[in-house]
């Protein structure tokens, strides 16, 4: 009897689990960026200062591809 044919996963639960994960850390990027604009936080790569309206599309982007991947998975 092969024991690890029994422990198998049912079918798409492994691609659920990543998309779940996928969701997740596109949804803390979209909240860490709207954190970044509520609270005014200053942000600097190098020596260039990151324009606020960059956070912006770092809200709506992951955002976006959180709740189509939302959708997917459903």
């Amino acid at each position: 009897m092969d024991y690890d044919q029994d422990r198998q996963a049912p079918e798409g639960a492994d691609m659920k689990t990543g998309t779940l994960l996928a969701i997740t850390l596109f949804s803390l990027v979209a909240i860490a960026h709207l954190l970044r604009l509520i609270f005014d936080v200053p942000l600097t790569a190098g020596s260039w200062q990151v324009p606020p309206w960059a956070s912006v599309l770092g809200v709506c982007v992951p955002a976006w591809i959180a709740w189509l991947l939302w959708r997917e998975r459903r």
